[in-house]
């Protein structure tokens, strides 16, 4: 397998499992990646997810060059996946959240994988590029239209201009980072922020994302009063009740996920 997956104590592990080849995604990782997502969404067992790349030099270089399709770059924007780059980068359908360990090179669509995350964490030895400019091509999986969105413009259209990379401090600096630990550190950081997701309530962890997801678009004012699914039923739950109530009660909530 192309990619390695495990689900242990309610946290998925995602692992592109190609350190040999700076972890590129294939035809075969990315139909794999795909299926492992639509699973993660049928899954009740599943409260957070860890993406990353096997080995310490990269987190995935993107697309695999030597293994290209042939498909002329008109041909492979009609047949894109809609949840662009690895099934991740735009995918709207995914209720838990993603954490990217960012270990290493994030090039092109790895750097689009990263975009498609809830929470970032990278090693020291981290960067980001979207290179494609530089091949002719254009980063059409999620980066294009994804990376404006978090950072400033013309510092988006500067690393797409130029191919250029983006250092994890600098990536800090403006935002796109939650934490920037040593290559030593980089797993108990990341088990940290799982502790602490792990923590709350799912049903209002669902309904933070579904909400940050879907009304970036919107004013604040529009935003607030809309009655997303995942809003209702984080209020009706059973969980808003235990939680007020452990609080109480000085002890912690057993969370059900109802």
């Amino acid at each position: 397998m192309t990619v390695r997956f495990e689900v242990v104590d309610q946290v998925a592990r995602v692992t592109i499992d190609r350190p040999d080849r700076m972890n590129a995604v294939d035809a075969a990782t990315d139909a794999r990646l795909d299926r492992i997502w639509s699973e993660i969404e049928t899954r009740s067992d599943i409260r957070c997810v860890v993406l990353t790349g096997a080995g310490d030099r990269a987190f995935s270089a993107g697309a695999d060059m030597k293994a290209a399709n042939g498909l002329s770059g008109l041909e492979y924007w009609g047949a894109a996946n809609p949840n662009g780059f690895g099934g991740i980068a735009l995918r709207q359908s995914l209720t838990v959240p993603v954490i990217a360990r960012v270990n290493g090179l994030a090039l092109g669509g790895g750097f689009e994988m990263v975009l498609g995350a809830d929470i970032v964490i990278a090693s020291t030895e981290a960067r980001f590029g979207l290179p494609e400019a530089r091949v002719g091509r254009l980063p059409l999986d999620g980066g294009m239209v994804a990376l404006q969105r978090l950072i400033p413009r013309n510092i988006a259209a500067g690393l797409m201009m130029t191919g250029r990379m983006l250092s994890a401090q600098e990536a800090a600096r403006f935002g796109l980072v939650n934490a920037v630990v040593p290559p030593d550190g980089l797993d108990a950081e990341v088990d940290a922020w799982v502790a602490d997701i792990l923590s709350c309530a799912p049903l209002s962890v669902a309904a933070i994302k579904d909400t940050i997801r879907s009304t970036a678009h919107l004013n604040p004012q529009e935003a607030r009063d809309l009655r997303r699914p995942a809003l209702i039923a984080a209020l009706k739950s059973e969980d808003s009740v235990e939680g007020v109530a452990a609080f109480r009660e000085k002890r912690a909530p057993v969370w059900r996920g109802r």
